[in-house]
């Protein structure tokens, strides 16, 4: 196949996208809708397979060095005090908090900066519509220009609008009846190295999170059906997780008076992308784009960073676009469809509505958060036979000599 290539969407999977493309040969160019790189961002972390792609690209200590330094989780009372601790350890593996917690924009950088030396970035442009033919597909962007591509990869999040140019209403969602806002607030010298989370009666949570730039990164989260928030405007946003959490205690008054001046609010209402085909033609999704499994599923950077390398590497292992496709979607399903598996009880668990819940939900957590039982359930969470075999996919020479920083 030829080799001019298009990615739609500047974040962690079009970022890793970018970068293993380059180092295979192809012509790249990114298009990003925002007028600049993104940074900021809340707490994600990367685990098992997604880390040694990150090895691979020479990265992994990068992102362990620019971690946001969470030492564990704790559930907390109204008064602060842990009703149950999840300190890091790490003999037991991953838990609640990952050995590799950073924040949503410092690994999108770190991916970033590298992979600009090898792609073309265009920002404050986006895809208004893809032509296909035999041998390319004709993209018209939003700044008047048309350009002929071998392949389109939209590498956008939850609501990409370049997929449902491509595919119209192919998106069957499974809405997870919760709704998050994240945004940062000033620290505070109470303010530890664990993320604490505390439940308010009425299904709300208030957590908050250490990070390395001397703030907390906050998110307050509300169980209800889906109305429509997600579409509101921030101010309307915000009125309304004013009047949900005026009386949820703990920290909610400190939280909701750094809301109104924080510079980087999300909010939206969860839900995952389900998709029975993630190409056509001359365009492929991936990332959240493709197979959003939510926050709630704790794999979804490790999902996007997976995803793009084996996109980049079946493109570069075969001569058309369409056998290439269908090998990356063979190798990702399984693991996708593993990592959307969370039932749609679990927020109705972890966010109970009564206080009695409540109670239940932290006497549960104190009982697991014991050494003894962590350790017996990280010997039966070892597994990762859904996650794709890397060993089927070298790097090229070339990834392994661009930087010096390989563990």
């Amino acid at each position: 196949m030829s080799r001019r290539i298009l990615i739609t969407g500047a974040s962690v999977a079009g970022n890793t996208l970018a970068w293993w493309l380059g180092r295979h040969g192809f012509d790249v160019t990114v298009v990003e809708r925002a007028s600049g790189f993104r940074d900021g961002g809340q707490n994600i972390d990367v685990r098992g397979v997604g880390r040694e792609v990150l090895r691979r690209m020479g990265l992994e200590r990068a992102a362990l060095d620019q971690g946001t330094g969470e030492e564990g989780t704790a559930w907390v009372d109204g008064r602060g005090r842990a009703v149950a601790r999840f300190a890091m350890d790490a003999s037991l593996g991953d838990g609640p908090t990952a050995e590799m917690e950073i924040l949503r924009g410092d690994l999108a950088r770190l991916l970033y900066d590298p992979a600009r030396e090898h792609a073309i970035y265009r920002f404050g442009d986006h895809v208004t519509r893809i032509d296909e033919a035999a041998d390319a597909a004709t993209v018209t962007f939003a700044g008047g220009t048309v350009e002929r591509y071998d392949a389109v990869l939209i590498a956008e999040g939850v609501g990409s609008t370049t997929r449902e140019l491509v595919f119209p209403g192919a998106n069957d969602p499974r809405w997870m009846d919760l709704t998050i806002a994240y945004f940062t607030i000033p620290r505070t010298s109470d303010d530890d190295r664990m993320w604490r989370w505390f439940n308010a009666p009425g299904g709300r949570s208030i957590s908050l999170r250490p990070d390395m730039h001397g703030t907390t990164r906050a998110m307050l989260s509300l169980r209800q059906p889906p109305g429509g928030e997600q579409d509101w405007d921030a101010v309307r946003q915000k009125q309304f997780l004013r009047e949900r959490f005026a009386d949820a205690g703990w920290q909610a008054d400190r939280v909701l008076a750094g809301m109104e001046t924080t510079t980087d609010f999300y909010f939206d209402a969860l839900r995952q992308v389900r998709m029975t085909r993630w190409s056509g033609g001359r365009v492929a999704v991936t990332g959240d784009a493709a197979w959003c499994a939510t926050p709630l599923a704790g794999i979804g950077t490790t999902l996007a960073i997976t995803g793009a390398y084996v996109l980049a590497a079946e493109l570069a292992r075969h001569d058309d676009v369409a056998p290439a496709f269908a090998a990356y979607e063979r190798a990702m399903r399984p693991m996708v469809e593993d990592g959307q598996g969370v039932p749609k009880i679990a927020p109705k668990i972890m966010n109970p509505r009564s206080r009695l819940g409540i109670g239940v939900l932290h006497g549960v957590l104190r009982i697991a958060s014991r050494p003894g039982i962590r350790r017996l359930a990280s010997r039966f969470s070892t597994g990762r036979s859904k996650e794709p075999d890397l060993s089927g996919y070298p790097a090229p020479a070339v990834a392994r000599q661009d930087r010096g920083d390989s563990p």
